[in-house]
């Protein structure tokens, strides 16, 4: 009675263990070099989007900074409507992304996070 379970819990197991290795595989470098575009193009007049430097507006965040403060994964849904955000004085210019930019997007801001 006891192997009754056996197939779900091997199933189980198997399932767990492709998540892992989905989420340790490497990411596309052409995906990350997308990423970087939109972010330099979109927002890399005020944040410092690279892995270093300063961003031109202090009140800005780097990117690579961005995950002590906000879940990433949570920026997907407002990167789809919108993001509408001030930085004390300098507003952030409202744009929208299609899914396939967000997911290159997000991508790159998750490769450059300390």
């Amino acid at each position: 009675m006891m192997f009754r379970f056996a197939p779900l819990a091997i199933t189980t197991c198997l399932l767990l263990a492709a998540g892992a290795a989905a989420a340790k595989a490497p990411v596309d470098a052409q995906l990350l070099k997308r990423g970087r575009a939109i972010a330099q193009e979109n927002c890399g007049r005020c944040h410092a989007v690279g892995p270093r430097g300063q961003s031109a507006n202090p009140k800005s965040p780097a990117f690579r900074d961005l995950a002590r403060k906000y879940p990433l994964h949570n920026l997907e849904e407002a990167l789809a409507e919108g993001i509408v955000v001030g930085h004390e004085g300098v507003e952030m210019p409202q744009f929208r992304l299609s899914a396939t930019q967000i997911e290159a997007l997000l991508a790159y801001l998750n490769s450059v996070q300390r």
